[in-house]
């Protein structure tokens, strides 16, 4: 497959990236340039690793603060809207308590430019920071959360809002209005607040990229992709590849070796040794969606196409893993595929009905389906447990869509989620100990899970969960709070089938965004 790759940026290993001085070599990460701001007495230094994808940051300076800046800035130019993310810490104990470290959006790199920061003192005191205007006095927002590790800094038109959180919890957020526009530095800085010594700061989980424009039409324009495995475990999250085009909803195969994913109508595996993709032959199925589904055993792949005979509406097949002739199993469409039982026999998917939209299983190899849900509202994204005792799925019927399961039969449907949160797409570890689940937030309506949305990916225990729906059934509700384990600017086809590894470790998944490496 030829596709334009936006990340040649990963393909080296620890490189120096060269003070004062635009970086002419090889780019490393997605950055290009380091400099230092006013006048640090210890130059500052950057340094790429490509095994964790990991910036190391290096500098001394005064302040940043006042009508003046004293710093080291490594960064590369935006302009329009955009975000940049990143995971953030102290890796040693430091000297100064007041010095700062983070993500900043600047006019210009003159010393007193105006800028907007997204801050993290030694001390755990967070803000953001900005200067409206050339050499005027800086201003700030505190945060009430001290030491955050998780931070963000998106603009948007004059509108700049920064969003922190301990890893693992939701952000909170704070905005101003200011007027930076045209071409921008943006990336990553680090300040000592004393000129005798040079601080650190670890970056992990770093993006930066242009966001979609408010005028967008959902499923006619298209950003890029990004090809990402998540460590649940350590929320470190790890780019493989990625495209200027839609990539879409990775499947991990059971043996470890490949990831499958749609784009263009088409499936590709990617070769996680060789770190390449190639069509997967599906016959006349090229208008494949995103609800593709490998068996357990890995042997057979359901696909959902959209076929002519059918107005174009979407039909389940079956075929080979490795490819070959579909075999149609759904007599009725629309039906998107998202499960398989455990021994084979039955898929289990969301099909539309006189206007309703529920969730059925059938035979795999074809026969009647069984309706196994029938509220008013969407009921969408069934899977089953590994242990095949539960069907897990998403539903709209109390307001806002949230986690459920039920029986293989469609009995005792229990609600697992409560909160504000529209979460989809449920899909269960391989070892059964964790179910994760993308979090759209409430402004996004309840039965909608539109593309290039600020999500969550969250997970829970499966433990904590049977011992929750044990202690409602004496009158005890103590569901467990789901953990954020992923930032993500996504949504549509970022985890719409199973993608967790053989190993129950990580998860592969889509992130998108406008990338200009």
């Amino acid at each position: 497959m030829k596709t334009k790759k936006i990340f040649a940026l990963f393909i080296f290993g620890m490189m120096q990236i060269t003070a004062y001085a635009q970086f002419t070599g090889p780019r490393t990460g997605f950055f290009h340039t380091l400099t230092d701001v006013g006048s640090p007495l210890i130059p500052g230094s950057a340094t790429y690793s490509k095994p964790d994808q990991q910036y190391l940051l290096e500098g001394s300076g005064s302040n940043i603060w006042f009508g003046e800046d004293h710093f080291t800035f490594l960064w590369k130019e935006m302009e329009g809207d955009f975000m940049i993310q990143a995971r953030v810490r102290f890796p040693v104990k430091g000297v100064d308590p007041h010095r700062k470290t983070g993500l900043m959006i600047r006019s210009g790199l003159e010393n007193n430019a105006p800028h907007v920061s997204c801050v993290i003192h030694g001390d755990g005191l967070t803000s953001l920071q900005y200067r409206h205007m050339k050499g005027a006095d800086m201003e700030e927002k505190r945060f009430d959360l001290a030491g955050p590790d998780m931070i963000q800094l998106e603009k948007k038109g004059s509108r700049f809002t920064m969003s922190a959180a301990h890893f693992g919890e939701t952000f909170s957020r704070q905005s101003i209005e200011i007027e930076l526009s045209g071409q921008l530095q943006a990336g990553l800085f680090i300040c000592a607040h004393n000129d005798t010594v040079n601080e650190r700061a670890l970056f992990s989980n770093v993006r930066v990229f242009g966001t979609a424009p408010d005028d967008l039409v959902q499923y006619e324009t298209y950003l890029g992709s990004l090809l990402e495995v998540l460590d649940v475990e350590t929320g470190e999250r790890r780019i493989l590849d990625g495209a200027d085009g839609s990539w879409q909803a990775p499947n991990w195969t059971p043996d470890g070796k490949y990831l499958i994913y749609n784009a263009d109508g088409l499936l590709y595996r990617y070769d996680l040794n060789l770190g390449e993709s190639h069509v997967l032959p599906t016959g006349f199925a090229v208008s494949n969606n995103n609800d593709h589904v490998l068996s357990f055993d890995g042997k057979r792949i359901g696909i959902s196409h959209h076929a002519e005979e059918d107005g174009g509406q979407s039909v389940i097949y079956t075929l080979p893993a490795g490819g070959g002739t579909p075999r149609r199993v759904t007599p009725e469409s629309p039906s998107y595929l998202h499960g398989w039982s455990p021994d084979g026999r039955y898929l289990v998917y969301t099909g539309g009905r006189d206007g309703n939209y529920d969730i059925y299983k059938i035979p795999a190899g074809g026969g009647g389906e069984i309706r196994l849900t029938n509220a008013p509202e969407l009921d969408d994204g069934p899977e089953y447990s590994p242990d095949g005792k539960y069907i897990y799925f998403n539903s709209a019927r109390t307001g806002t869509m949230q986690i459920w399961r039920m029986d293989p039969d469609g009995g005792n449907q229990t609600q697992l989620t409560f909160d504000a949160y529209n979460d989809w797409f449920p899909h269960v570890s391989p070892d059964n100990r964790w179910i994760i689940f993308l979090s759209f937030p409430e402004e996004v309506p309840a039965d909608a899970h539109p593309f290039y949305e600020r999500v969550y990916l969250r997970i829970m225990a499966v433990d904590d969960l049977e011992q929750a729906v044990a202690g409602a059934k004496q009158v005890v509700n103590t569901y467990p709070e789901p953990r954020v384990v992923g930032y993500v600017y996504g949504g549509q086809g970022t985890i719409n089938v199973p993608g967790w590894s053989p190993g129950s470790k990580k998860v592969a998944f889509i992130s998108n965004g406008i990338f200009n490496p």
